[in-house]
């Protein structure tokens, strides 16, 4: 049985790749855990994550801090926003199939949208909070 967090993960993975606005958005299911050398954007990568101990008493539980990323080049902005906002649509109180595991709640924490130093790309960085319990 994976862990709470590894499944946590394939289970967004598999919700963006099925999602039909964001893949519209990205003109195609263009969601990686690593980006490909020659990716073409936009894109979104799975980043960070980090679990910690949630249990109470004999209820064992963890809670999750996810961070997704949209990358575009699109010229300006807008595009990065309206991938962030499919991400955060797709993924906000989504009620996930977990193996092992079960998702308690999926919610989105806060999203920061920047232009990277190359001055051609935009990043948007979304945060989740998740908490999930063993089955």
């Amino acid at each position: 049985m994976p862990s709470a967090a590894v499944a946590l993960r394939a289970a967004i993975h598999e919700a963006l790749s099925e999602d039909p606005t964001l893949v519209a958005e990205l003109c195609g299911a263009r969601i990686y855990d690593e980006a490909p050398r020659n990716a073409k954007f936009p894109y979104v990568t799975l980043g960070d994550a980090r679990s910690f101990d949630f249990s109470a008493g004999d209820e064992r539980g963890e809670e999750h801090r996810i961070v997704l990323h949209a990358w575009s080049r699109q010229g300006g902005h807008s595009e990065a926003h309206r991938v962030a906002g499919a991400v955060m649509q797709s993924l906000d109180d989504a009620d996930l199939d977990l193996k092992g595991h079960r998702l308690v709640n999926l919610r989105f924490a806060v999203a920061d949208v920047r232009r990277e130093a190359d001055g051609r790309t935009y990043h948007a960085i979304v945060r989740f909070r998740a908490v999930t319990e063993p089955v």
